[in-house]
């Protein structure tokens, strides 16, 4: 069955460093991630500050129907400044593979997200994502470049 991927860039008026510091902080995905999908962090006050490989984060989620679902991702690479990879580890996908990744550019940072994913479930899988899936994840990531435009760049100008 057929992998999928998801690509969005944007531009950040922020300095790498301010850029860094709120991605590599695992507390801030629940600021980036939309209120009706009953995101929640597993034991969020045991999470350090700053995220390093090998690090575990679990979620409970409700992408669809209210339905809550339990979600551990890994930390599976880190460089300072650049970039940082997770990978589900328990979850509603085969496979979930997400690089984060940030560079300086003239005007600020540009950010890159990649999500390569398989939805389980082989054909009915493909349909899930033809027909529901792709739809919510390009919402989920429109709804993160929203607010990463309000944190970084509107706040510039107010």
């Amino acid at each position: 069955m057929p992998y999928y991927q998801l690509h969005q860039t944007q531009l950040l008026h922020t300095s790498i460093e301010e850029a860094w510091d709120f991605i590599a902080n695992p507390a801030n995905l629940k600021v980036i991630t939309p209120d009706y999908m009953g995101f929640d962090i597993v034991d969020e006050a045991q999470l350090p500050a700053k995220m390093y490989p090998g690090m575990l984060i679990g979620y409970k989620v409700s992408p669809f129907l209210g339905l809550k679902l339990d979600w551990l991702t890994e930390i599976t690479q880190v460089v300072s400044h650049r970039f940082f990879i997770d990978e589900q580890r328990v979850g509603p996908y085969t496979l979930w593979h997400h690089q984060h990744r940030i560079e300086p550019v003239d005007g600020g940072v540009l950010m890159t997200d990649q999500v390569t994913y398989k939805p389980p479930f082989g054909l009915l899988g493909a349909l899930a994502n033809r027909l529901l899936i792709a739809n919510k994840l390009q919402e989920i990531f429109g709804y993160r470049r929203q607010k990463l435009h309000h944190l970084f760049n509107e706040e510039l100008q107010g």
